[in-house]
């Protein structure tokens, strides 16, 4: 799946079968629904959750609590626009 197609799979009404749960938190959030993507990704552990993870509390506004997650991640602290993160994590989450 492209980029493209897992944003445009955001018009319908659940995520693209088979994707990890990394990116099915990033779908969520991508819906704006911050509740289910939260849960799903802090109920996992990994460096992909944790990532996603981190996205949401920047999307929160939670700076403090992101830097935590993207350390988790044993990623940079992102910055910039929300929506060019998303695309981000989006493509190097995808097979």
């Amino acid at each position: 799946m492209t980029p493209a197609a897992f944003k445009r799979s955001l018009g319908k009404g659940k995520p693209p079968a088979g994707i990890s749960m990394a990116l099915s938190g990033l779908w969520w959030a991508g819906k704006d629904d911050w509740d289910k993507a939260h849960k799903l990704v802090m109920s996992e552990e990994g460096a992909d959750c944790a990532w996603v993870h981190a996205y949401l509390h920047r999307v929160e506004g939670d700076l403090e609590n992101a830097r935590y997650w993207y350390r988790q991640a044993r990623r940079k602290p992102a910055e910039g626009d929300l929506a060019a993160e998303w695309m981000s994590i989006a493509t190097a989450l995808l097979p």
